[in-house]
């Protein structure tokens, strides 16, 4: 069962990227002087689609990166939900298994979670929305 990972270390582990298939250490994604946004996030999640507009948002802002993990999920319908809606995230990590999201503490999709120096400071469970989006960037700020 997953637990709670809000005020720990973000986790390390090695992970396989979405585009290029190179397996990389979450330490390399995560840099420490940096604001994140993890998204984990499925093409056949509807709530994912719901809050794919606001993601495409905040990726605008160039205070914070954020990076999804693409969960249990098929690669040709996660790049067709892409290319549909759009590319928010710099870097994803493709999860098969759905492992990946456990180690973070996810129960499912979609969850998301803000990343400051390497800390995971706040998790959001289910798609984020106009209430959640306001207080990331507050926090950016």
């Amino acid at each position: 069962t997953p637990e709670s990972k809000i005020n720990h270390d973000v986790p390390s582990s090695v992970v396989e990227l979405f585009d290029t298939k190179k397996n990389v250490n979450t330490t390399e994604i995560f840099q420490t002087d940096k604001l994140y946004l993890l998204n984990i996030w499925s093409s056949w999640c509807v709530p994912c689609r719901q809050e794919h507009p606001l993601l495409m948002d905040l990726a605008k802002n160039k205070k914070i990166k954020v990076i999804g993990i693409n969960y249990k999920d098929n690669k040709i319908n996660a790049q067709n939900f892409l290319d549909e809606l759009g590319n928010p995230y710099k870097n994803i990590i493709f999860d098969k298994e759905g492992v990946k999201a456990i180690e973070w503490g996810a129960y499912g999709v979609p969850e998301s979670f803000l990343i400051q120096n390497g800390i995971i400071l706040r998790k959001y469970i289910g798609p984020l929305n106009n209430e959640s989006i306001k207080e990331i960037k507050l926090l950016i700020e």
